[in-house]
C-alpha cells in the first residue's frame, strides 16, 4: 500500500492512499480524544460531541443537506480512546467535503437550542440503550467492577444520565477548544484523488485553522488486581448471563496479538473451543462469545454467554474456568493456530480492500504510531507462537485478575 504523509505547521496530520477502482473519495477525521479524557463528574461529553458535530458550524449551519446534495453520506462514532467522523463523496464533489469537515474542526455553531436539541436526543438514546433494553447497565455494572481509577470505568454514553442532562453550554465549548483542534488530530483521505489534490485541498481548507493548547494527558494508572471481584444483580430479563473479564495488556504491548488469538481460538467460528463444546456438545449455553476490548491502554478480555435451561451460573463460569485451564496447561495444536491466524489475514486483507476501511484504518494507525503499521498487523498476528500463548494465558487466566458479574432472571 502506497501511503503519502504531510504534517502541517498547525499541526494537522494528513495520510493518503489512491484507490483508482473506485469513483468515490473518504475524508475521514480521527480525533484524540475520547471517554478516557472527561472528568469523572462530567462523563459522556466526548459521545455527546459526536452529535453536537452534526448540529451546525460556524459557516455551515446544516451539514447533512450540502453533502447529500454532493451525492455523499457520512456517519461518526465514539469510544473511550477517540472520536472518529467519516464522509464518502463522489469525486466531483471531494472539495464539499473538505469544505464540511474543515469548518467543524475550525468551530461549531454553538447555541442553547443546539445543545439542548443534541442533549435530548444523547439522554434518549441513553435510556433505550442502556436503562430500557435487557442487559443495557452491563457496561456500567462491569467497568467499575473492573476499574477502580482508570476511566475505562465508565461507558462511552457517561456514567450517569445526569451529567449529560446538566451539562451546559459553558462546558461543551471548553471541552470543543481543548481537544477539537488540528494538533490533535489525523485527516485521513483515500479513493480517486490524487496525492497533489489532496495536498491542494488540506492546504486550502484545513491549513488556516489555528493550532490549539491540548492539555497533556495524565491518566491514573490501574493498580494490579489482586483479588477476584464479584457482583451479582437480579434484572427483569428472559435468561440468566454470565459476564467474565480478566485484565490485559494495552493496545501496544508485544502481548496484544496473543490475546487477540486467544479470543478467536475461544470463540470465533462454529468451531471455537467455546462455540464447540460449550454449545454444541455439551450444550450448557444457549450462546458465548469472546472478545477483547482492544483500548489503547490495558484493557479486558471479556467471555459472556447465557447458560441452557437448568444450567445453573455456577455450573456455567465452572465450565468456562475449566476450557481456560486447558489453554494454561496444553500448548494449542498447530492446525488450531494456522486457522484463527488464517482467518485474522483474509480478515484484514478484504477490509483493506475497501476504501474507507482504508482511511479509517490509516487514521488509526498514524494516531496511535504510524500509518505504515497497517502493512505490520498480518506480520505481528503471524509471529504469535503458541507458546506464547500458553504463558499469557497462565499470567492471564487467574481468578485474582478476574471479574465476574452474575445477570440473574427476576423471579
Amino acid at each position: 500500500m502506497k501511503i503519502n504523509k504531510l504534517r502541517f505547521n498547525n499541526g494537522l496530520r494528513l495520510v493518503h492512499n489512491e484507490d483508482t477502482s473506485t469513483q468515490m473519495v473518504a475524508l475521514n477525521v480521527v480525533y484524540d480524544v475520547g471517554a478516557r479524557d472527561e472528568h469523572p463528574e462530567h462523563t459522556g461529553f466526548a459521545h455527546l460531541f459526536e452529535h453536537l458535530m452534526f448540529g451546525g458550524s460556524v459557516n455551515v449551519p446544516d451539514y447533512d443537506t450540502p453533502l447529500q446534495l454532493a451525492g455523499g453520506e457520512n456517519n461518526a462514532w465514539t469510544n473511550n480512546d477517540i472520536t472518529n467522523y467519516y464522509l464518502t463523496v463522489p469525486r466531483p464533489n471531494v472539495e464539499t467535503g473538505f469544505w464540511l469537515e474543515s469548518d467543524r474542526m475550525l468551530g461549531l455553531a454553538f447555541s442553547e437550542q443546539s445543545l439542548e436539541v443534541q442533549r435530548g436526543v444523547v439522554m434518549e438514546e441513553f435510556k433505550q440503550r442502556c436503562l430500557n433494553q435487557p442487559y443495557g447497565d452491563v457496561g456500567h455494572l462491569l467497568r467499575p467492577l473492573a476499574y477502580k481509577v482508570h476511566p475505562y470505568r465508565w461507558p462511552t454514553i457517561g456514567k450517569e444520565l445526569s451529567h449529560i442532562s446538566q451539562a451546559t453550554l459553558d462546558e461543551v465549548k471548553s471541552f470543543f477548544y481543548r481537544f477539537y483542534a488540528p494538533n490533535n488530530a489525523v485527516l485521513a483521505v483515500t479513493g480517486n484523488i490524487s496525492w497533489e489534490e489532496t495536498v491542494r485541498l488540506t492546504e486550502k481548507w484545513f491549513a488556516p485553522i489555528p493550532h490549539r493548547e491540548v492539555p497533556v494527558r495524565r491518566l491514573p494508572q490501574e493498580p494490579l488486581q489482586t483479588e477476584e471481584r464479584r457482583l451479582e444483580v437480579e434484572r427483569n430479563v428472559p435468561l440468566d448471563a454470565l459476564f467474565m473479564v480478566y485484565h490485559m495488556c494495552s493496545r501496544d504491548d508485544a502481548d496484544y496479538y496473543a490475546f487477540d488469538i486467544l479470543s478467536d481460538i475461544l470463540s470465533n467460528g462454529r468451531s471455537s473451543r467455546l462455540n464447540r463444546k460449550l454449545v454444541q456438545e455439551e450444550k450448557l449455553f444457549s450462546n458465548i462469545d469472546a472478545y477483547i476490548s482492544g483500548t489503547r491502554d490495558a484493557g479486558l478480555i471479556h467471555i459472556s454467554g447465557k447458560p441452557s435451561a437448568g444450567v445453573s451460573l455456577e455450573q456455567a463460569e465452572t465450565a468456562i474456568r475449566r476450557e481456560l485451564d486447558t489453554l494454561k496447561q496444553s500448548l494449542v495444536g498447530e492446525q488450531e493456530l494456522e486457522k484463527v491466524k488464517n482467518k485474522f489475514e483474509s480478515t484484514q486483507i478484504f477490509g483493506n480492500i475497501n476504501y474507507l476501511n482504508v482511511a479509517t484504518n490509516l487514521a488509526w494507525f498514524e494516531l496511535t504510531g504510524q500509518a505504515e503499521d497497517i502493512s505490520l498487523e498480518v506480520e505481528r498476528n503471524r509471529s504469535v507462537t503458541a507458546e506464547q500463548l500458553r504463558i499469557v494465558a497462565q499470567k492471564t487466566f487467574r481468578e485474582e485478575n478476574s471479574a465476574v458479574l452474575y445477570y440473574k432472571k427476576r423471579n
